[in-house]
């Protein structure tokens, strides 16, 4: 195996692992397990299934209402909901918007969807390829808790979003941006202040 293979399976090993992390959460509902993921999270357990539940719920709705008029990616963090990907026209630019808003459980919503033709399937492989990048990197510099911070690519576009503080925000940002293939980088953070030591 080559250098670059080797270092390749290491990242894509490490951000499996780190977003291995999130996704155990939902599936495990009560005891001491769910204590410890909410412990490093920031969000409440209640809110960590809320954030299922709306991605489930959404990207259905989307696709069942909206249908092939829109690329719609639905991203929700604490209640607070992106919206990505690709849509035909205005009309269907804003309708999953709309149908989010709807949700009661929903806090805010970003609408990043932009008015152009669907991504390839190279280039969703490549945006998968970024945010594996971008997680990998987040572990490896480990200036904050990777667990604080979700990685939305979207056409080149980075989006980062979690409940973080001012520093944690402008590290993730700086690592980010410092990515090759990274085009821009969006926060949709929600802040925190510090807890002095």
């Amino acid at each position: 195996m080559s250098t670059t293979s080797s270092t390749m399976l290491k990242v894509l090993v490490l951000a499996t692992l780190a977003t291995q992390l999130n996704a155990c959460v939902p599936v495990v509902v009560g005891g001491a397990a769910t204590a410890g993921s909410v412990a490093i999270d920031r969000r409440s357990a209640g809110n960590v299934v809320d954030d299922e539940g709306i991605e489930l719920k959404a990207n259905h709705q989307i696709s069942q209402e909206v249908g092939d008029a829109v690329h719609a990616n639905v991203t929700s963090f604490n209640r607070n909901v992106l919206i990505t990907g690709e849509a035909f026209d205005e009309k269907s630019r804003t309708a999953p918007e709309a149908i989010v808003k709807s949700y009661p459980n929903v806090r805010h919503v970003t609408n990043e969807l932009v008015i152009a033709p669907k991504t390839s399937l190279q280039t969703r492989s490549a945006d998968a390829y970024i945010t594996t990048k971008v997680k990998a990197s987040f572990v490896k510099e480990n200036l904050f808790n990777a667990n604080h911070v979700k990685v939305v690519t979207e056409n080149g576009t980075v989006f980062l979003m979690g409940v973080v503080t001012q520093k944690e925000a402008d590290d993730a940002v700086e690592i980010a941006r410092n990515i090759s293939g990274v085009n821009k980088v969006v926060k949709v953070f929600e802040y925190v202040e510090a807890v002095s030591k």
